[in-house]
């Protein structure tokens, strides 16, 4: 492994396992990047930088003029988000990768890319029982459908990366259920290792309360469930029909049936964003059943006249901030943190083990979240109110270095513990959350078998996340961002896409689904 590189962290690598370059990130303001022309495509520069307390991106084609967007409503929060990246990860030591093709049109995925497969997307089939202006599937445009070979064939691929096999898959489309095969795929998933398997939804499959029982009996854990609002006008919006009380039916069916949920709520500024909080409560409602909210700030896909982006545009900041505003649950700034903070976490463990595991080091503005626990009242207490994460972060990437040394492995362990227990609060933390059960809820974290089996029942304290992701368009795109993508899709072509080339920029998806439709 390479040396470290001009403007990157400590740990981060030098060269990829493929022994490519590893392009350094830039975190201060303002930096220049790499974007797209949303007119032609064609791989420009960009300027990010700090204006009137938000930060924009500005870009200029010879061919189209200039361009400008919004990436963060509050420059605060993008600079905290920074001080969470620890480094690059390592990439795949067996990429495929188009030959002489640059970014974004080199995807196989290429030897560049730093970030492994945190979640495999696997799209089924274009069909869907809905017709929604919001997605990004276009479902209906292309009719194709993947085979039951196809599909296995694409899980292996998953799970034939090394040096670190994918274990989270989600399946998608379309509408995945409606996939004749759709309960054997399933299967074919959880016998080949996924220990993490969801469906993208609308979730009215499972309003059959008979399916949502044999879905789970084929391994399907988590309904990733499309729920925009808590009012039938926004569904009307988005998904053409009033479909609230079939939600709800939903999620009896999948209590019954021993699903757990998320919520997948797609925001639209002036649409719902006013019910943000009324999501949250709604699922706190059902805190046996969901897990968590999944918020996705919509994307424009398509061309949209600047002054229109500029007023709807809704960016992490604005839904940490609506958030917050709304429930009362978290602060609009120190209780988020992005979703690559796991990172120091898996290296650490990965020294320990002399393995590595599926690392998360994902570009730390690509998403955000917050971690809640909440006691058998209902008081939901925010991690970093009892637990300084960000210094409990830093002294664990410190000692994954000295943990890679077998001597030194087991000194490694008292000390992290000793780290664990000096940065928990005992006097903030929920009631009845000691630092022994603090733990034993980490543990559930790493070992789903302390959540789902009923032997584990108590072993863990009630969590519940608060997740955003807002993925680029092509006025945002940013190929800093795409190298470090761990949302990967793949498709019978034999390649693997990070989410935002497959969904925009060249938008990969319209050539897999034309290559399957004229196959």
């Amino acid at each position: 492994m390479g040396g470290n590189l001009p403007g990157t962290k400590p740990g981060s690598p030098g060269t990829t396992l493929s022994g490519r370059t590893a392009e350094p990130l830039s975190l201060d303001l303002p930096k220049r990047t790499r974007s797209i022309c949303p007119e032609c495509l064609a791989t420009i520069p960009a300027l990010i930088e700090v204006e009137d307390g938000r930060v924009v991106m500005r870009k200029t084609c010879p061919g189209h003029g200039a361009f400008s967007d919004v990436v963060f409503s509050d420059a605060e929060l993008y600079r905290r988000m920074a001080d969470w990246y620890f480094g690059d990860g390592r990439g795949f030591s067996n990429p495929a990768e188009a030959a002489g093709a640059d970014c974004p049109e080199r995807c196989g995925i290429c030897g560049y890319h730093t970030c492994h497969t945190s979640l495999a997307n696997v799209d089924l089939t274009s069909r869907c029982n809905l017709s929604c202006g919001v997605c990004f599937a276009n479902a209906n445009r292309a009719p194709y459908e993947l085979t039951f070979e196809q599909a296995v064939e694409i899980l292996r691929r998953f799970r034939a990366q090394r040096p670190a096999p994918a274990f989270a898959v989600q399946f998608s489309g379309g509408e995945p259920t409606l996939h004749p095969r759709f309960l054997d795929i399933v299967s074919s998933a959880r016998d080949m290792g996924f220990s993490h398997i969801q469906a993208a939804t609308n979730g009215l499959k499972f309003a059959d309360g008979d399916f949502a029982r044999r879905a789970r009996e084929a391994g399907l854990h988590y309904l990733y469930l499309q729920m925009d609002g808590v009012t039938d006008d926004v569904f009307v919006k988005f998904r053409g029909k009033a479909l609230l009380e079939t939600k709800l039916g939903i999620l009896e069916s999948a209590r019954r049936a021993g699903l757990r949920v998320v919520f997948v709520p797609t925001i639209a500024r002036g649409v719902n964003d006013h019910q943000i909080g009324d999501l949250y409560r709604l699922a706190f409602g059902n805190l046996d059943l969901v897990s968590g909210i999944s918020f996705q700030p919509i994307s424009f896909i398509g061309r949209t006249e600047e002054a229109d982006r500029l007023k709807n545009r809704f960016t992490l900041s604005d839904l940490a901030r609506e958030f917050s505003l709304q429930t009362g649950a978290t602060h609009p700034v120190d209780d988020w943190f992005p979703l690559n903070s796991a990172a120091p976490l898996v290296r650490f463990a990965g020294a320990l083990s002399g393995t590595e595991p599926v690392n998360q080091a994902c570009h730390p503005h690509c998403g955000l979240m917050s971690l809640l626990f909440v006691d058998q009242r209902r008081n939901a207490v925010p991690v970093t109110r009892f637990l300084d994460l960000l210094g409990l972060l830093r002294e664990v990437d410190r000692l994954s270095i000295a943990a890679g040394r077998v001597k030194a492995k087991t000194l490694s362990r008292i000390k992290a513990l000793q780290a664990f227990h000096r940065f928990f609060d005992g006097g903030s933390a929920p009631e009845g959350l000691t630092f022994y059960r603090f733990l034993k809820t980490l543990d559930g974290f790493a070992d789903k078998r302390y959540s789902w089996e009923e032997k584990h029942k108590g072993h863990t304290y009630k969590t519940f996340y608060v997740l955003a992701m807002h993925f680029m368009d092509a006025y945002n795109f940013d190929l800093e961002r795409v190298s470090r993508c761990g949302v990967h899709y793949a498709g019978p072509d034999g390649r693997i896409y990070p989410f935002c080339t497959y969904n925009a920029g060249p938008t990969y998806r319209k050539r897999v689904e034309d290559g399957i439709a004229n196959a």
